[in-house]
């Protein structure tokens, strides 16, 4: 991982949440938002509450955290407790 990305990750740690992932789970208006967040701004602040582990069926937040990732398929990742910092490169546009 590029030492700039790193920063970046680490920069977005300290600030406020973007997203929260609730009991509805990985709903796709939740992935759709955090997909259009990652489009604007390349890195999302994402909060995973227990109760969207329970809705997943998934009972470890790394496992949820990776399974996230693969659906965005996002460049760089950083997790603490049940918060995740994702990033992918902005997409060119036509």
């Amino acid at each position: 991982m590029a030492k700039d990305i790193k920063k970046l990750l680490k920069k977005k740690m300290v600030e406020r949440v973007d997203v929260n992932i609730g009991k509805r789970g990985l709903a796709e208006s939740v992935l759709s938002e955090i997909d259009r967040r990652l489009n604007d701004n390349e890195i999302v602040k994402v909060r995973i509450l227990k109760s969207a582990l329970a809705a997943e069926g998934i009972d470890d937040r790394k496992k949820f955290a990776q399974f996230l990732a693969e659906k965005l398929k996002v460049d760089a990742m950083e997790i603490r407790g049940y918060t995740i910092v994702l990033y992918r490169k902005r997409r060119k546009t036509l």
